[in-house]
């Protein structure tokens, strides 16, 4: 077998392939012994037919052609590897040559990985925020604290903004009640403005066993978007008491004994806070500037799967709140075509963030460990409150233990480039970031572990997006062309 690749554009192929019609024998006397099988054949025990009965019956033609088509995926996977092809999307298999006892000749057109010319990572530059904790911040902390050690005290006096008050609301439009608009005792913090809109403004002001009544606009049922006459009768006014903020205080609301030692946590935990914030904000700013500094072009098919299934992805998740997504466009304010434009612009940022990152595992070498993955299992199943062992499970089943590990991949390229970066505050003050540490790898270990490069993909590298559209499709060999003949369809009466 000989192969040629000719590049068509900087992420396309097109792969020649010729085959002598030797070794195609292998595929046409497995497919002789498959019909053999198949064919019932009077005189003939089945699987015993002769290759020249079947030539007779099917003709020699259809035989070829099915023997082609068995032998496609591994003469294309063979081409792929023999030119270094790293492969994202299904070939376009065309046969431009062959007859019985001559080559086979085919083309394969495929979307591959661009090549990425990674800049120095010494010349990185990022400028975040830096860390301050003002002591303001700390009071509204501590005040955030007391509020959720506050009692609810009755009082005798008109509805003022903050109190909590017990409300009993009916509503009607055009004179006739609204059903299911009625509610007896219902709890409401006044100025939190998230029930009805108007109400604060109508009971402020009230006491107890004052009625309120109000003009709105109905949010939802049968009558939403209509005008509705609403009724407010005040059944209770209470008043939010705060503890007093003192070393008793420090004792009931926390482990410290005294405030001084309460407040000073406060601002450890919130310098802490802003340094992980710090580090998010490095991480997008550098993305961000690699994306300017890099040109990465990326194939039409890949940016149709990420963005056929973002919106597949948001569809579900519309669903699942009650909604479509002409009502989600109208809350964000956006046209369809903004947002479908936006969404091809994130998704094309996706896929171009991953291919540097790629470049930088493969440049730098980056694995990970069997230590490293476990411990993402574990993280990872908490936060969906399922048992490690059953995540482990889900994540076999499919692709996902190939997306976690590219996940954790990417994400040690990431911290490594930010290692390398020069990164400041806005007044040009060094600023070191709170990255996590990173193992030391065994003495043993492979450098290019995680990696496979004697094929066509590495593993943990998918190259789709955020949402690893495509694996499927780079994974398979080649789509051989139909042959004529049946398929293995079953047995074959002639």
């Amino acid at each position: 077998m000989k192969a040629t690749k000719e590049t068509l554009s900087p992420t396309r192929v097109k792969l020649t392939v010729e085959v002598p019609f030797d070794e195609l024998k292998p595929s046409l006397d497995a497919t002789y012994r498959k019909l053999a099988r198949q064919v019932r054949v009077s005189g003939f025990r089945p699987g015993k037919v002769p290759p020249r009965i079947l030539d007779q019956r099917l003709g020699r033609g259809v035989i070829l052609d099915e023997a082609v088509q068995e032998a496609l995926p591994q003469l294309y996977s063979e081409a792929v590897q023999a030119e270094e092809v790293d492969v994202l999307s299904r070939p376009e298999v065309d046969i431009t040559e062959f007859a019985d006892g001559g080559q086979l000749v085919f083309t394969a057109e495929v979307d591959v990985r661009p090549e990425v010319a990674l800049p120095e990572f010494a010349d990185l530059s990022v400028t975040v925020d830096a860390v301050e904790v003002t002591d303001e911040q700390v009071e509204e902390q501590l005040g955030a604290l007391r509020d959720r050690f506050a009692q609810l005290q009755p009082v005798e006096r008109a509805v003022q903004t903050g109190d909590f008050v017990s409300l009993d609301l009916s509503a009607q439009a055009d004179g006739k009640p609204i059903e299911g608009a009625e509610a007896t005792g219902l709890s409401y913090e006044v100025g939190s403005g998230n029930l009805v809109e108007g109400l604060d403004e109508a009971i402020v002001g009230a006491a107890d066993g004052d009625s309120r009544t109000f003009t709105t606009e109905l949010l939802a049922g049968d009558q939403a978007g209509q005008q509705a006459e609403v009724t407010a009768t005040v059944r209770g006014v209470k008043e939010k008491e705060l503890p007093a903020l003192d070393d008793d205080f420090a004792t009931t609301a926390s482990e410290f004994d005294t405030l001084d030692d309460l407040r000073a946590d406060v601002r450890t935990r919130l310098e802490q806070s802003r340094r992980t914030e710090q580090v998010g904000q490095a991480r997008e700013k550098l993305l961000e500037s690699l994306l300017e500094r890099v040109e990465v072009p990326v194939p039409d098919s890949l940016l149709a799967g990420e963005i056929e299934a973002r919106e597949h992805r948001l569809s579900h998740e519309l669903e699942n709140i009650g909604t479509d997504r002409a009502s989600y466009l109208e809350t964000l304010g956006q046209s369809a075509e903004e947002f479908d434009a936006e969404v091809r612009e994130t998704a094309g940022k996706a896929i171009r963030s991953q291919f540097i990152l790629d470049a930088v595992i493969d440049a730098e070498s980056i694995g990970i460990d069997q230590g490293e993955l476990m411990e993402q299992v574990i993280y990872r199943a908490q936060r969906s409150g399922l048992q490690p062992d059953v995540y482990a499970q889900q994540l076999a089943q499919g692709e996902g233990l190939q997306a976690l590990m590219a996940d954790v991949l990417r994400t040690k390229a990431l911290f490594l480039l930010l290692e390398n970066a020069k990164v400041v505050d806005g007044e040009g003050n060094p600023v070191e970031l709170a990255l996590p540490a990173r193992p030391e790898p065994d003495a043993d270990e492979d450098d290019h572990e995680g990696h496979d490069h004697e094929g066509h993909d590495h593993e943990g590298h998918d190259h789709t997006g955020d949402d690893h559209a495509g694996d499927e499709a780079a994974a398979e060999p080649a789509e051989a062309p139909t042959a004529t003949a049946a398929g293995d369809s079953g047995d074959r009466d002639i």
